[in-house]
């Protein structure tokens, strides 16, 4: 697959927003279909890098699905919305810098120990099975603006993960990708049994 008008394509599928922060790139050394790294606060491009090799294996519909959860988990992220976490991560960032303005040790210590802290929270968060569903959903809502109906892009996605399994070589799925197939088969309404609130809270 030619990389370059399969990107020009994608990117017309991506949300205004996905196209301002997301940025694709072809790796065709990867052994993954597609690869991406938890966005880091400081670096305003998020990188999606795909096999286009690999990629050409998954139907368009499957393609367009996976892209739109891809970018969808990637801009779900964020570093600086008003929550406690965010609030710790600058105040202990704040307090690292005075303290060691003051030479103080001991208080840059505690500072950076509560900016850790803080920010694998926020890591945490982000990496969840609730995170992992969101990002499913709102896939699904965004490819409803693309000309699928509900019940299709969620069958297109769960088929699209099952594939990615297949063409990467694993005997099977991973648990969060379990819980990813069972969420979209009730959204499919191939399946009465949704996920677990609890789950959901995890």
């Amino acid at each position: 697959m030619n990389p370059e008008p399969e990107i020009r394509r994608l990117l017309d599928v991506l949300p205004a927003s996905g196209r301002m922060m997301v940025k694709l790139v072809s790796k065709p050394e990867q052994r993954v279909v597609v690869d991406y790294t938890f966005p880091l606060p400081w670096i305003r491009e998020r990188p999606v890098s795909i096999n286009f090799d690999l990629w050409s294996e998954l139907s368009r519909p499957q393609r367009d699905l996976m892209i739109l959860r891809t970018v969808s988990w990637l801009t779900s992220v964020k570093w600086f919305k008003p929550n406690l976490y965010q609030g710790l991560v600058a105040v202990g960032l704040l307090g690292a810098v005075v303290e060691m303005v003051q030479v103080d040790i001991l208080g840059a210590a505690v500072a950076g120990g509560l900016t850790t802290i803080a920010a694998t929270q926020i890591w945490r968060s982000n990496n969840n099975s609730r995170a992992e569903l969101d990002a499913d959903e709102a896939a699904v809502r965004v490819a409803l603006r693309r000309g699928y109906t509900e019940t299709e892009a969620a069958r297109h996605l769960l088929s699209a993960i099952e594939a990615v399994a297949q063409i990467e070589g694993r005997p099977s799925l991973n648990f969060a990708e379990l819980i990813r197939c069972q969420n979209l088969r009730s959204i499919a309404g191939t399946s009465p049994v949704g996920v677990p609130q609890s789950i959901r809270q995890d």
